[in-house]
């Protein structure tokens, strides 16, 4: 929403999420070190909280609505805040009005960008974005991390687990059988000893209700077990809205971490590359050196496609990525134009490449073309590693007990 009187020149561009809470927070860490970071478009919610720690500054969730800005935005807005009744202040508080101008002196130094520092931003609800200046190559002075919430954040997002929710207590299905039909043998009590664990059989689709991640509208995702040969299981789950007509796809492993990461890499130069089957799970990164595009595996998901499945969904994943096209002096829509263009270009078969699939977790696969499977297929290159301590770190696998777990 966007708001400008134009007799007392108050302006308003607030926003408000129409989507649903993402899965995860997001953490933004820039390095404010150019003009042109200062330009960068910044998207913050209601629960964003904005931090400077070289001046010990904290902006908490809550304390602002949510709208879209920049990095200098941030500032002024800051200095605006500190600066209003100031001269009141300096009548009544003096000390007081005297360190808010000293405070408000390094605000505009930042501003100014005298010297390198550093913006964090942190949402719970996961809705805050920070504009990559370099796109569609990869930013070097800004990082994301995704975290998980704890309890008392989902509390204040108002998501509550059934069972804190529950008024009643749950009643064992033993409970309800009634005595005249226990005695008569007719009905018993189940014993999970002597039962029998059904495996999910690999033909059937199932299908559970969920909410569209668009218009948060009633959807059915189907969900089905696919074995794919001389890999492992998966799961594919697909969402198809029927109201705003929403699609999704997602694939997940159907076992564990690898003992070891893969690193595929894969020449596309023939339209016949172009068909090789790609399972890319959340973990993998995508890297194309020869036009220096990087993308994070978080950012297409877990995917069972085709080579060109691929960079078609990476091509249409920058042309509608927030920040990229703008008015701010920092934007540069020609280099993203240009790109697309080059991108165009390999699905064309005019330009050759490489993809680099890089998956630390093992769980990615890409089919090789050779007709004999014991003759190496010249197209493609398979690498594994072992994984370093930030990439067991980023997986959750450094704090794993998996010896002596159950001892105190």
């Amino acid at each position: 929403m966007s708001f400008s009187c134009e007799e007392c020149g108050y302006e308003n561009n607030e926003i408000q999420p129409g989507g649903a809470i993402a899965e995860l927070g997001v953490r933004w860490k820039l390095r404010v070190e150019k003009q042109v970071d200062l330009n960068r478009q910044v998207v913050k919610s209601d629960n964003t909280s904005v931090k400077i720690p070289e001046l010990d500054f904290e902006i908490p969730a809550q304390s602002q609505k949510g709208e879209v800005t920049t990095v200098e935005g941030i500032i002024s807005r800051a200095i605006a805040g500190l600066t209003q009744d100031q001269e009141a202040r300096r009548e009544q508080h003096p000390e007081a009005a005297q360190q808010i101008d000293t405070f408000v002196s390094k605000l505009q130094v930042l501003r100014e960008l005298e010297r390198p520092w550093t913006l964090l931003l942190e949402d719970i609800s996961g809705n805050c974005f920070i504009e990559n200046s370099e796109a569609p190559r990869r930013d070097p002075r800004c990082d994301r991390e995704d975290f998980r919430r704890t309890r008392e954040q989902n509390h204040e997002l108002g998501i509550f687990m059934h069972d804190e929710v529950q008024d009643e207590p749950i009643t064992s299905p033993a409970s309800l059988i009634s005595p005249s039909l226990a005695s008569d043998s007719l009905l018993t009590p189940a014993d999970p000893s002597e039962g029998q664990l059904d495996m999910l059989n690999a033909t059937e689709v199932m299908q559970f209700r969920t909410n569209c991640p668009d218009c948060n509208a009633p959807a059915d995702t189907n969900m089905k077990i696919t074995n794919i040969p001389h890999f492992k299981e998966v799961v594919i789950m697909a969402t198809i809205c029927e109201y705003c007509g929403h699609r999704t796809n997602e694939v997940k492993s159907g076992g564990g971490i690898e003992e070891k990461g893969v690193r595929f890499e894969v020449k596309v130069a023939e339209k016949a590359d172009f068909s090789r089957d790609i399972l890319k799970s959340e973990t993998c990164t995508m890297l194309i050196p020869e036009l220096d595009l990087e993308v994070g595996g978080r950012a297409l998901g877990g995917r069972f496609t085709t080579a060109e499945g691929l960079l078609r969904a990476t091509a249409d994943q920058l042309a509608q990525a927030p920040g990229v096209v703008g008015d701010a002096p920092g934007v540069n829509p020609d280099g993203l134009k240009g790109f697309l263009e080059r991108l165009d270009d390999v699905l064309e078969c005019k330009r050759p490449i490489t993809i680099v699939l890089d998956d630390p977790a093992g769980n990615s696969y890409v089919q090789s073309l050779a007709d004999d499977p014991l003759t190496p297929d010249e197209g493609l290159k398979i690498t594994r590693y072992d994984r370093t301590y930030e990439q067991n770190e980023e997986l959750g696998l450094n704090d794993m007990k998996v010896e002596g777990y159950e001892e105190s």
